[in-house]
């Protein structure tokens, strides 16, 4: 019987990556590079190989195992604060309503409206679902006798990757498990 990872079509065989100091440098999304990266950036001697699959590429003059966890040879510090993104916004606010908890349907909200002066701002803007947002419309939270659950913060970039630990993608290759930490418990 094969080895599953020899199985594996190339295009399935993305590397995790690592920073410098061996955290990934990113959990939501995943910090994975196609293989073809990977590759590329072990030949520029910018990575190193922490684990491979069991996959092999071939050229004419050459075979290797293709990366499963690489790790960059020189640090890449986060920004402080991210972008302000409707990702990071949804991220920020763990992919929830503000008002009501719901997870579906979700779009953003000003909480003072910008007819009222209001601007497109972190401190200004929290996640809502479809009907929370219609029932608010142009008035402030408290003119629409709504709570948010959580007032909007600028976050870091820290505390975004923490938030992103709480939602595991749906894969994880065997290599990688030594290398995330989760929020979650995680099934075999």
């Amino acid at each position: 019987m094969y080895h599953p990872d020899l199985i594996r079509h190339p295009e399935n065989c993305p590397a995790l990556v690592l920073n410098a100091d061996y955290t990934p440098l990113s959990y939501y999304p995943l910090s994975l590079w196609p293989w073809q990266t990977a590759i590329k950036a072990v030949f520029l001697e910018r990575v190193d190989i922490v684990s491979s699959y069991e996959r092999e590429v071939h050229s004419p003059s050459l075979q290797m195992k293709i990366p499963s966890v690489i790790a960059l040879k020189q640090y890449v510090k986060p920004s402080e604060h991210p972008a302000f993104t409707r990702f990071n916004l949804f991220l920020r606010d763990r992919f929830a309503c503000q008002y009501c908890g719901s997870t579906s349907d979700l779009t953003f909200d000003h909480v003072v409206p910008r007819r009222a002066g209001g601007r497109t701002t972190w401190e200004n803007v929290a996640t809502a679902c479809s009907p929370c947002n219609l029932k608010k419309g142009g008035r402030t939270p408290k003119e629409a006798h709504m709570q948010l659950h959580v007032q909007p913060i600028r976050p870091t970039s820290w505390q975004l990757q923490e938030h992103g630990r709480g939602f595991p993608p749906g894969y994880l290759h065997e290599s990688w498990h030594d290398w995330l930490y989760w929020d979650v418990e995680l099934l075999a």
